[in-house]
């Protein structure tokens, strides 16, 4: 795209919050953390464990972000002990699609990426 004869169309506040979105999206854990709960609603013990390496802080920061970005649903129930619910709302359900296609487009590839790396980083 030629930015010059269209400066606008880079600059737009409808390009802005579709950066914000895409970022919020391309978070390597939030993306984890959609295609996991787009199996079923999880406690947030169960979204910890399954997602290898994340801290518990990065966890929270990521599950507070997709809820305000109206992703995912956070539930509190009032049972003995207390406990938090996360599940994914229409808007999360209906990214599922292109997230999952895309981790899983990551998985099949990781090996190939791999190579390519160890082949560049072999060059130079």
């Amino acid at each position: 795209m030629d930015v010059t004869n269209h400066p606008h169309d880079l600059q737009t506040t409808d390009c802005q919050k579709v950066s914000q979105v895409l970022a919020r999206i391309g978070e390597k854990w939030s993306v984890l953390i959609i295609m996991f709960l787009a199996e079923k609603p999880r406690r947030f013990s169960e979204i910890k464990r399954a997602i290898n390496g994340i801290s518990q802080r990065m966890l929270t920061l990521c599950l507070r972000g997709l809820e305000r970005d109206g992703l995912v649903k956070r539930t509190v129930f009032a049972a003995m002990p207390p406990h938090v619910q996360y599940e994914l709302t229409p808007l999360g359900i209906s990214l599922t699609t292109p997230v999952v296609a895309l981790g899983s487009w990551a998985f099949e590839h990781m090996a190939d990426i791999d190579a390519a790396r160890a082949a560049f980083d072999a060059e130079n």
